[in-house]
């Protein structure tokens, strides 16, 4: 049985785990969890933030996620958005969830990322 998602893994080109850790603790605000010896030969990152864990991996023949993507909870939406804005990160906001408050950004490598708060009622 299913209980739970453990980690979404995005790929990322050869050579690009400085921008990644940069991005996912500097701007995200992820902490970056070591990888097993045996997996961390294969480069790529992982971080985490709460239950939330996201695994980058290289993969030669990158290309972006430009339409899959990991769907992140935040809390404070507005807050979180002038956060990522403020450190450079670009945030596209899209009202067509319903329910929801949410915005796209990428990643320093392409992969797109939603971050979205549920909208309580008044």
């Amino acid at each position: 049985m299913l209980v739970a998602v453990d980690h979404v893994q995005l790929a990322a080109p050869p050579g690009s785990e400085d921008r990644l850790r940069a991005y996912y603790t500097g701007v995200l605000g992820m902490t970056e969890t070591p990888k097993p010896p045996a997996l961390a030969a294969r480069g790529g990152c992982w971080f985490r933030a709460g239950a939330v864990h996201l695994h980058l991996g290289i993969e030669p023949d990158f290309r972006p996620a430009r339409k899959a993507h990991p769907g992140l909870r935040v809390r404070d939406i507005d807050t979180y958005a002038a956060h990522l804005t403020a450190r450079g990160a670009t945030v596209s906001w899209d009202d067509t969830l319903p329910g929801h408050r949410r915005f796209y950004s990428e990643d320093p490598v392409g992969n797109r990322l939603e971050f979205l708060e549920p909208v309580t009622a008044p």
